[in-house]
């Protein structure tokens, strides 16, 4: 199967590498070429446009910032859809929410194009190795066409359903990551502040069953100011925004989100929004040494 990637941003690129090294015809797109020049040394063919890309595979995955990006990539001028390719599936990576993954389904079908969603969990640390952990929802024999690519960029992956689902969870997992974030930021500023080391704080959270992935590893590195990006702060907080407006579409309040909205805007605004999303920490830091 020749597959297609638009957008060769960190995750783009990852997802890329591994495919081309497990041997797979593998096009590329990016707005921003300089982004393609290492991934075209390495074997990726590069497209001129997301229509040149739809004439030329069968499998189009789209990993780009916003609903907004989607939509120009897949109806704009030289658009996805103005290749008339009816055998084309579109795979959607990107974070969106539900309501918006719907509608950009049902232009596709308009088109006869069949679209999924499959955005994941993991970074591009663990997507090179194909470890990542993708929800997929939409139709059900489109995914069964295309489970053995899924399953390489994949090592666990869930079809959910219909489509929006998988968008559904997936901002509910990003949420998670907020808070988790935030709470080892202030649970660590809480035990250097009271003069005790924040590693026996880690010994004994990492003792309970309310350790997590990220209290067990990536909080040593916020310990020592190390914040190498696998998912910026400012997409997470991109992420977090598109939280808020779902909240308000569905009529919810998500109190706790909504003020983290804040908080990681203030850090944006203080230059922090290129550190990885757990250098949170920095921000949470500078509140407090501020007051001192």
């Amino acid at each position: 199967m020749k597959i297609g990637i638009i957008g060769i941003g960190m995750l783009g690129e990852a997802v890329a590498l591994n495919l081309l090294n497990l041997g797979y015809d593998v096009s590329v797109y990016n707005r921003t070429k300089e982004k393609i020049i290492e991934i075209e040394k390495k074997g990726a063919i590069v497209m001129d446009s997301p229509k040149t890309m739809a004439e030329n595979v069968e499998l189009i995955i789209i990993i780009v910032k916003d609903a907004a990006a989607v939509k120009e990539i897949s109806f704009g001028e030289k658009g996805i859809i103005e290749s008339k390719n009816k055998k084309l599936i579109v795979a959607d990576m990107s974070t969106i929410d539900s309501v918006e993954s719907k509608h950009i389904a049902e232009k596709f079908q308009q088109n006869n194009i069949q679209k999924l969603e499959i955005p994941v969990m993991g970074g591009p640390n663990v997507a090179i190795t194909g470890k990542l952990v993708m929800m997929a929802s939409g139709p059900k024999d489109s995914f069964e066409y295309c489970k053995t690519i899924l399953d390489k960029i994949a090592n666990q992956v869930f079809f959910l359903g219909e489509q929006g689902v998988a968008n559904s969870i997936k901002l509910a997992m990003n949420l998670q990551i907020t808070m988790l974030a935030l709470s080892l930021s202030e649970g660590i500023t809480l035990v250097e502040k009271s003069k005790v080391d924040p590693k026996i704080f880690l010994q004994v959270l990492n003792s309970t069953y309310f350790k997590t992935g990220m209290s067990e590893n990536k909080a040593f590195k916020m310990i020592k100011g190390k914040y190498h990006a696998t998912f910026t702060m400012a997409n997470l907080k991109k992420d977090i925004t598109t939280m808020t407006n779902t909240a308000k579409e569905l009529g919810i309040q998500l109190p706790m989100i909504s003020k983290a909205e804040e908080i990681y805007q203030n850090a944006i605004n203080e230059g922090l929004g290129d550190l990885d999303y757990t250098g949170i920490i920095e921000h949470i830091k500078r509140i407090n040494n501020s007051q001192d």
